[in-house]
């Protein structure tokens, strides 16, 4: 317990020492603690999902997770450590109105990868209705980049158009034949019974209709057969273009298409919509949790102690600065007085140099006169 304890404290950014002397504190901030790592776990499970969608490999998911989970739960020891309790409620909320905008945003981030999870379900029945649109919308995008089939099909329905038209034609001249030996009177039959001379006439030219439809049925087929052959290396070639578009509607599983999976479950759905919002709440309260905890906890002996602290500090700072303040202008002082007082006797001393050198010189052009003279 002991050791958990510290480990939750390292969790809140507390400081050990102080801690340990205001004991009433510290379940408040084993509580800070918790939240804290928590919410890191959460993150890092949330990255990693994310991560697995993109790159479809277990280990390195793994690894950006928990290197994802592990800045999460650096952000939020800062944001937690770096808060202090102040005399004045606005002064605090006022240092922690950016602190929670941060705090927000990381849970907008952690929560849309396990909003993902949690409705996997559903997003997966729409991904699969989405590849279903896209694969019928490649196969109408090929059909029209191949008006070659439908021309050769057109073809083909002709020549077996004109089959059937000339098999009705035939089954016309049975149909007048038949009448003609039972003896049916009609406007083309004489009504007599017997194979007469109507009848003969009768039976050649149905005999000769199904010369000619045997022809046209034998002629047609080889051209049936021709086209296709045509139709069947274009279906081929159609085939060939629809594969090389398959693994892209295949690939339609990413982070980008469950997002938009999410988002459209969320507009046709309004309990798909509200559970979404409240996901997405509960994790603005978990991330919140710990700077709220601050905020409205009362002043306690850790906040004195620690103010005491850093009063110190500064204290101790003012103190090392006038020392060091006072003795640089007492070194700063003696070294102008001794700089200048130096440098006054060397200019006395080559004064009186210039001045000997100048008497001298004089004499000497005195003298040199009077010789002349």
């Amino acid at each position: 317990m002991n050791r958990i304890t510290r480990f939750f404290w390292f969790c809140s950014g507390a400081n050990f020492s102080i801690l340990k002397r205001s004991p009433t504190e510290s379940n408040k901030y084993i509580g800070i603690g918790a939240t804290v790592f928590f919410t890191g776990i959460l993150a890092a499970l949330a990255a990693g999902y994310a991560l697995f969608t993109v790159f479809q490999s277990i280990w390195p998911a793994i690894f950006f997770g928990l290197l994802w989970g592990l800045m999460i739960f650096n952000l939020d020891r800062f944001i937690v450590s770096s808060m202090r309790k102040k005399e004045s409620g606005w002064s605090e909320w006022k240092l922690a109105i950016p602190r929670l905008f941060l705090a927000i945003l990381l849970a907008l981030v952690i929560s849309k990868p396990l909003e993902l999870k949690m409705f996997e379900r559903e997003i997966d029945r729409k991904i699969d209705e989405k590849r279903t649109e896209f694969i019928a919308e490649s196969k109408l995008n090929l059909a029209k980049g191949f008006p070659e089939i439908q021309e050769l099909e057109a073809k083909i329905d002709t020549l077996k158009a004109e089959v059937t038209g000339f098999e009705v034609y035939r089954d016309q001249l049975q149909d007048e034949y038949d009448a003609e030996r039972f003896g049916e009177k009609t406007t083309s039959t004489s009504g007599i019974v017997g194979l007469g001379t109507n009848a003969k006439k009768k039976e050649q030219q149905l005999d000769a209709a199904q010369v000619t439809l045997n022809e046209l049925r034998l002629r047609n087929q080889v051209r049936i057969d021709t086209l296709e052959a045509l139709i069947r290396e274009f279906v081929a070639l159609r085939q060939l273009e629809f594969e090389k578009q398959q693994p892209g509607i295949e690939g339609f599983d990413g982070l980008a298409a469950r997002m938009e999976a999410l988002d459209a479950l969320t507009e046709e759905s309004a309990a798909m919509a509200l559970a979404n919002t409240f996901i997405m709440l509960l994790f603005i309260a978990i991330e919140t949790a710990p700077i709220f905890v601050k905020l409205i906890s009362p002043r306690g002996p850790y906040d004195e102690y620690l103010e005491l602290h850093e009063d110190k500090v500064r204290l101790f700072k003012g103190e090392k600065w006038t020392f060091a303040k006072g003795e640089s202008e007492a070194r700063v002082g003696y070294f102008q007085d001794t700089h200048f007082y130096a440098t006054d006797l060397n200019k006395e001393k080559t004064n009186r140099k210039n001045k000997a050198q100048t008497e001298s010189e004089i004499t000497d052009i005195e003298q040199e006169w009077r010789v002349k003279s």
